[in-house]
């Protein structure tokens, strides 16, 4: 089918009829014809009579507008069906559809009473014609329209444009001839349908549009039959053949059974005739058969039948040879007992080696002529002798039937050819010296383009003959949802075979189209009721049929129970209301809105403007109020309420008394005299009853004059002295010293502390040895007894002892030194240079000999001393 730009315009003055164009052409090249009028030109020489000019114009204007109404009326008739059921009302079409259908199956129907189970099958093929996206071509995945010529497939029935089928048969045999003939052009392949792939042989590529039957060529488009039918009987040869033909008008899809009455036997033919229907006329007469079977033993006892079934029974049967006899089916006497024969052979010397046979046995295989086994030599020898090898070469070829075996004449098989050859490898690249039982195969891959035209052959040492490709074809088919499962081809796939169901909203009514046309196709039209639950609060809807979308708005009253009264709404449903939405200002005409303008919202309920009779809050008249607006309201008189103090009443405006907004408070101070001992006023304004108990801290110091302590004016107004001498105190130890210099021991108390001290002291004797307790008032010292005298008069034996050991130490020091002086003195002169410097390290020995007793007089003389002390301490007190 050309393309919408190839098609014709549509303009006015343009006709489809190409004997107009040829007509006008001369005039377009006529000198002073003009497209916008008779104007004349330069080049003019006559002008011809102004009468004949006005007639040509006006039977011009006539023949175009002629053609473009016929093209209108085409246009019109040839829409598709979804055109129509826009354009049309839905009952109107419906009447029609059905008068179309009747016409078309009443010759059948008449025959059968009316009848129509067998026009299930081909009633649904002629409701898709006016069916919504029913038709559609596989090919292009484009829907048929009733003016497009049409080719129907023969075995599946399914409809395709003329110029693609055709368009299909040349692509398709031109690929099976490319690739499989070496005389390319030379034969002719057939080609297949695109859905049931039945093949058609090239003579039947359709060339012509004719109607269903075959009957018309170019069948007009008639708005009151069948779609491309000619609307005679179709008259097509019944299948299964019965001699009759078909009694529907030019319909698409298979013809139906047929309905034609005739008078048939049983099928044993043992009953009478009866009148049957053409489509169904096999019938049982339920008698026994009774025909013998095969076997020729037993009869056939199954109900009445047209061909009789094997014998089930069992029968005892002898094998081929008669050696055996088992019980076997009668259906099947012919078996062998798989034993040899072993009957001795003709030549007297050997045995029959065949299996259970019949007959006689076959002659003895080694009395014939044989020859060596080479079979140079032949020899006629008796069958008890072997022949022997004739001691010749062999000569055989060998498995690479290039070579001989050169081995002497043997029995068995011949070896392998080991000869060295060259030989060229399979794809005749390379050549290659090697044994000649081995074929040489190169590692060169091929690059050839398999049969499909898109992928490489890459065998190695390919001899040119490439395998067909075996890779998937996984192109996206024209449906655009599933891909081609079928083995990597050359040229167009075929059509998606997959269909979908598009169903209408209820459900109820299915439409069945190829995969790709769901997203073009609508809904069918279901003449159900609607289904869908309401959107709004409503249980049911307002009756409608069924349609694709959403329902139409509610028109219900609404009748929702208003809040906070007891009336209902009595406006129509607005729970979805289209309402305009609040878009925020666009920058420029660049920017697209964010939101739709308009939005489906659920709308409030309006105010109840039932008017209620209401009092005031104060309660000083009634008025009539709308019920929304329902509730007290302030009369601006005063209110005249009682305060709580009992005394006063509410001078504010007249309001409503709750828990938050009640009358003004007294401010007055409270009167009332207060309790004896209490120094506050009342806190409270002007009450009534008796005033609270005073609730004041008074403050004060304690009896110590440290603490500020917070004491009830009620509880101490009301105490006794003892009570106010405990309310008094901080419960705290006295602060205060005595005069012994230790604290009070007692908790914080008015007046002067007592003197008795109780706090216990530790006292010692006068060498610290003895150590008591004593409370403080009540004590007295500590004497020394006799084991305190022993041990001072020890210590200080020993310190006298240590003390004269040292002034020895000391006088004979000073001795040793005035010796040594007194020496000096006497030897007097000049030593000698030795005997000086030997004395001078003799003194310097006696110096440092000095130095260390002096250290030794004055440190370990008292450190012996305090140690022998503190050891006689420790006996002293461990005794």
């Amino acid at each position: 089918m050309e393309p919408a730009w190839r098609q014709q315009g549509r303009g006015r003055g343009r006709s489809q009829d190409p004997q107009g164009e040829r007509s006008r052409s001369p005039q377009k090249d006529r000198p002073g014809t003009g497209r916008g009028g008779g104007g004349r030109t330069k080049t003019d020489r006559a002008e011809p009579p102004q009468g004949v000019s006005v007639q040509s114009k006006f039977e011009q204007i006539r023949k175009s507008n002629q053609a473009a109404a016929q093209r209108l009326a085409e246009s019109h008739l040839g829409s598709s069906s979804e055109d129509d059921e826009e354009n049309n009302d839905g009952d109107h079409e419906d009447g029609k559809r059905g008068k179309i259908l009747a016409s078309t199956f009443t010759t059948y129907t008449n025959q059968t009473g009316g009848d129509a189970t067998g026009l299930v099958r081909t009633g649904r093929y002629v409701s898709d014609l006016f069916q919504s996206g029913a038709l559609t071509c596989l090919i292009c995945i484009a829907s048929v329209k009733r003016t497009q010529p049409v080719w129907s497939c023969s075995s599946c029935f399914s409809l395709f444009h003329l110029p693609c089928i055709q368009k299909w048969a040349r692509d398709s045999a031109f690929l099976v001839s490319s690739v499989t003939d070496e005389d390319f052009g030379q034969n002719q392949p057939p080609w297949p349908c695109p859905k049931c792939r039945a093949e058609y042989r090239p003579s039947a590529t359709p060339n012509r549009y004719t109607c269903y039957c075959g009957k018309l060529q170019d069948p007009p488009a008639d708005p009151w039959l069948v779609p491309h039918s000619c609307g005679s009987i179709c008259q097509k040869e019944l299948k299964p053949t019965c001699g009759h033909t078909c009694l529907l008008l030019c319909h698409p899809g298979p013809c139906p059974p047929c309905p034609k009455m005739v008078s048939v036997p049983c099928m044993c033919c043992k009953a009478k005739p009866l009148p049957r229907r053409c489509s169904n006329k096999s019938w049982c007469c339920q008698q026994q058969c009774g025909k013998l079977l095969p076997c020729k033993q037993h009869t056939c006892s199954q109900l009445c039948h047209t061909e009789c079934s094997p014998c089930p029974r069992v029968s005892v049967q002898r094998c081929v040879c008669g050696g055996q006899k088992v019980e076997r089916p009668c259906a099947d006497p012919q078996w062998r007992c798989q034993q040899v024969c072993g009957s001795l052979l003709s030549c007297g010397n050997h045995t029959c080696e065949v299996v259970c046979h019949d007959g006689v046995c076959p002659p003895c295989p080694r009395s014939v002529s044989r020859s060596c086994p080479c079979g140079k030599t032949k020899s006629s020898l008796p069958c008890t002798e072997e022949v022997l090898p004739c001691g010749d070469t062999c000569d055989r070829r060998l498995s690479c039937l290039k070579h001989t075996c050169s081995m002497r004449c043997h029995r068995g098989s011949c070896e392998t050819c080991r000869q060295e050859v060259e030989k060229e490898c399979r794809c005749g690249k390379y050549r290659k010296l090697m044994p000649c039982h081995k074929e040489y195969l190169c590692d060169s891959k091929c690059p050839r383009t398999r049969s499909c035209q898109r992928h490489q052959c890459r065998r190695k040492c390919c001899p040119g003959n490439c395998p067909p490709c075996d890779q998937s074809c996984s192109r996206t088919l024209g449906c655009r949802n599933h891909k081609c499962p079928s083995v990597c081809h050359q040229g167009s796939c075929y059509p998606c075979p997959e269909t979908v169901e598009i169903r209408c909203s209820c459900g109820s009514t299915v439409l069945v189209v190829p995969c790709g046309r769901e997203r073009s196709t609508k809904p069918p039209r279901c003449k159900e009721a609607c289904s869908c639950p309401p959107s709004c609060h409503h249980l049911t809807r307002e009756t409608h049929r069924c349609h694709p979308g959403a329902c139409p708005p509610c028109r219900q009253p609404c009748l929702l129970q208003l809040p906070r009264c007891s009336h209902t709404c009595p406006q129509p449903c607005h729970d979805l209301v289209l309402v305009k939405s609040q878009q925020v200002q666009l920058a420029g005409p660049w920017e697209q809105p964010s939101e739709p303008a308009f939005v489906k919202k659920a709308l409030p309920c309006s105010p109840c403007q039932v008017p209620i009779p209401t009092t005031c809050f104060g309660e000083h008249e009634v008025s009539r109020v709308p019920c929304h607006r329902q509730g007290r309201f302030s009369c601006k008189r005063p209110c005249g309420r009682p305060l709580t103090c009992g005394n006063h009443t509410c001078s504010r405006e007249c309001h409503l008394v709750t828990a938050g907004n009640k009358c003004v408070v007294c401010e007055e101070s409270c009167c009332k005299p207060r309790p004896c001992g209490c120094p506050h006023p009342c806190p409270r304004p002007c009450h009534p009853g008796d005033c609270p108990p005073c609730s004041q801290m008074i403050r004060q110091r304690c009896h110590c004059k440290i603490s500020l302590l917070y004491v009830d004016c009620t509880k101490l107004s009301s105490a006794d002295d003892q009570t106010k001498v405990e309310l008094g105190s901080c419960n705290n130890q006295c602060p205060k010293e005595l005069s012994c210099g230790h604290r009070c021991k007692q908790v914080c108390h008015p007046g002067v502390c007592e003197e008795a001290c109780q706090q216990k002291v530790k006292l010692r004797c006068s060498c610290r040895r003895i150590r008591k307790e004593f409370p403080c008032s009540v004590q007295s010292g500590v004497q020394c007894d006799d084991v305190c005298r022993d041990q001072q008069r020890k210590v200080s034996q020993l310190k006298e002892a240590e003390q004269r050991a040292a002034e020895e130490e000391e006088q004979r020091k000073l001795q040793e030194e005035l010796e040594a002086f007194e020496k000096r003195q006497q030897r007097g002169g000049r030593r000698s240079k030795k005997r000086g410097r030997r004395g001078e390290v003799d003194d310097e020995r006696g110096r440092m000999g000095r130095w260390w007793r002096r250290c030794a007089a004055f440190v370990l003389v008292p450190l012996g001393g305090a140690l022998l002390s503190a050891a006689a301490y420790y006996v002293l007190t461990a005794a």
